[in-house]
């Protein structure tokens, strides 16, 4: 698929003065629920209003929407606001019965993208559509599924296209409900600038009280929208309470984002970022450099295992580097999370130099 500006056309014919706003609530519960919600955000920044119609749950017994009944009440926020509408699919009967409400946007759930099966069969449903279509990324961290899903749809020529930036499952405990893998996202942006990416603060945090500054951190980061979970009255929500914010606070929020320039043409500004950015660069060679010889050690260990037949993994010194590094990040003003997460990732690669030493 080559990077095609038609794909963000829809968005740009909106011509926002600010980034996209996709509000509703997690679920669509009651007619009366809906319809209030969307009264409430009807005279604010909020572009298309969302509500889960049908909601897929990690184990049976949940709440898992009302169905299609949800779809004649999404028509009536149409009729009595002209707010444009919302929804996720997940097979085809999803996607035909959406597509006979008038459902203005259809959005791929994260457990959906996980599946290239799934995926086809809803680009074929809605093959030649000129709604909107928005892929949540896949669950795990898999740039290659995510990008491959917006590949089957675009293929069955459907151009009005974007992502979803909903975070990622981790079997660690973080802060997040879905950890956010900024990284991950800034790749897709670098590989296909025109692909509009929305970020969903309200699934990768989990906690109504985080959701604005992940997304000052994803507008920061170039983001086209937010995605956020609102609900006239959250703690009584039928899922997902904790993530959903009341309209007023909605409001709020986008009141008090900042929207940053992309540049500054002055050339003191150019100058000093040109500046910073060296010095980077030359740190950035030292790590490099710094790791090789981290992992030159590692052999050197390999070799000495080897000869004594000694286990390539030793826990309790892995443990103590690990509570150890912790400490001296804190100190550097790094985050435990950040720590945790390079440092297992050096720790794997040595693992994988002493192993290889080990088994040649």
């Amino acid at each position: 698929m080559e990077n095609n500006k038609e794909m963000r056309k829809w968005l740009d014919d909106l011509d926002l003065p600010h980034p996209l706003v996709i509000a509703g609530p997690c679920s669509a519960e009651t007619e009366e629920q809906v319809l209030k919600i969307a009264h409430d955000l009807k005279d604010t920044d909020v572009n298309y209003y969302r509500a889960g119609i049908w909601k897929p749950r990690t184990r049976p017994g949940n709440f898992e929407g009302v169905g299609a009944i949800g779809l004649k009440w999404l028509q009536k926020v149409k009729e009595e606001t002209g707010l444009k509408t919302a929804t996720e699919v997940a097979n085809r009967a999803h996607v035909d019965l959406a597509l006979e409400h008038d459902v203005d946007l259809l959005w791929i759930g994260a457990r959906s993208t996980v599946s290239p099966f799934i995926v086809q069969e809803i680009a074929d449903a809605l093959e030649g559509t000129d709604k909107v279509v928005l892929i949540k990324n896949p669950v795990n961290p898999d740039l290659s599924l995510w990008l491959g899903a917006v590949e089957r749809l675009y293929s069955a020529d459907i151009k009005k296209l974007g992502v979803i930036h909903r975070g990622f499952s981790t079997y660690e405990k973080t802060k997040y409900r879905n950890i956010p893998e900024w990284q991950m996202a800034i790749e897709l942006q670098s590989k296909f600038p025109d692909l509009p990416i929305i970020n969903d603060p309200s699934h990768i945090t989990g906690k109504r009280d985080m959701i604005f500054d992940v997304s000052q951190t994803a507008l920061d980061l170039n983001f086209d929208g937010l995605m956020i979970e609102t609900h006239h009255d959250p703690d009584s929500a039928w899922s997902d309470a904790a993530q959903q914010v009341t309209p007023a606070a909605l409001v709020q929020i986008m009141k008090d984002l900042r929207i940053r320039k992309e540049t500054d043409p002055e050339a003191e500004y150019n100058s000093e970022l040109s500046n910073l950015r060296a010095q980077i660069d030359v740190i950035d060679n030292q790590l490099i450099d710094i790791l090789g010889k981290r992992m030159k050690v590692s052999d050197g260990i390999g070799e000495l295992k080897k000869q004594r037949n000694v286990a390539v993994l030793q826990s309790n010194r892995w443990n103590a580097i690990l509570g150890k590094m912790i400490l001296e990040g804190e100190s550097q003003g790094l985050s435990e999370e950040f720590v945790l997460r390079m440092f297992k990732a050096i720790h794997q690669e040595s693992i994988n130099h002493q192993e290889k030493i080990i088994n040649a």
